[in-house]
């Protein structure tokens, strides 16, 4: 860990954080031991989604129940920790692929949500960026008896349903164009992340000393490119998280150990203490 800490009180670190540092707060991640994909659990693709109206109707389904489950959650010692290093100025940017909000719940400022959020729906056809709040409201009162047990919630907050719960939910459009579909506002799998997100991820980077990676496998490029990135820049590399990374071979600083209590010693260490969120 001292090498982190020597990062952090260097300043100038950019965190990459992963689905790994909101499992301590109930949402599981995709790759762990735990997660999703051990579970056989295929998420939602882009291709599927724009294609097909019977798997929207589906998605939206399961996420009508899964979002209330995911907004109700809380951020643990791990997020608070993040947000204490970044108000104690030894953070210069935040980069989540998380689509939860768990940072800026723990009182972070301008995190960029490379993978979007799930507390924003976009129409596919106008383009109309509207509150989740909203549409679950609109969701209620057009499916006011639709109730079912949530066997397990995701990390993109699709919960898993049985069958049988999905055939009368009814779904709604667009209030502004009256078309849609409505999309969260989220990369799906098979989507890419804009290029303008991209590229401000990049500039932080230009601009920084090291970066501190957080529960994140790195599996997937959207990702794992900022590691490339920072090698070829020559910054150093730390990642804090449970299990191999495709990034471990270009880490300097490796630890393999619990997020929040990790995270939370470092800040101690800082004197880092926790903004009002």
């Amino acid at each position: 860990m001292t090498g982190t800490l020597q990062l952090l009180r260097h300043g100038e670190v950019v965190v990459l954080s992963g689905a790994g540092l909101s499992t301590e707060s109930g949402i599981p991640d995709y790759r762990g031991p735990t997660g999703a994909f051990s579970r056989n659990h295929t998420p939602m693709t882009f291709q599927t989604f724009t294609s097909n109206a019977d798997a929207r109707r589906r998605y939206w389904a399961r996420s009508y129940l899964g979002w209330r489950q995911m907004t109700s959650a809380q951020p643990n010692d791990g997020h608070r920790a993040v947000a204490a290093l970044q108000a104690a100025g030894a953070l210069s940017g935040i980069i989540t692929q998380n689509v939860d909000g768990l940072h800026q719940k723990a009182g972070a400022r301008d995190v960029i949500e490379l993978h979007g959020g799930l507390d924003r729906t976009v129409c596919l056809n106008c383009g109309d960026l509207a509150s989740r709040v909203e549409l679950d409201r609109r969701l209620h009162e057009a499916n006011p008896r639709f109730t079912a047990h949530v066997a397990r919630i995701n990390p993109d907050g699709d919960a898993e349903l049985a069958d049988e719960d999905l055939l009368a939910f009814e779904m709604v459009t667009c209030l502004v164009c009256g078309v849609g579909p409505l999309k969260p506002d989220v990369v799906f799998f098979g989507e890419t992340v804009p290029r303008e997100r991209v590229e401000r991820c990049f500039a932080l980077l230009d601009a920084a000393a090291s970066l501190l990676v957080l529960g994140s496998s790195l599996t997937v490029m959207s990702g794992y490119r900022f590691v490339l990135r920072a090698a070829e820049l020559g910054l150093p590399v730390a990642i804090v998280n449970q299990g191999p990374t495709r990034g471990d071979a270009k880490a300097d600083v490796r630890i393999d150990a619990p997020l929040g209590q990790t995270l939370t010693q470092l800040a101690d260490a800082l004197g880092a203490a926790a903004p009002s969120p």
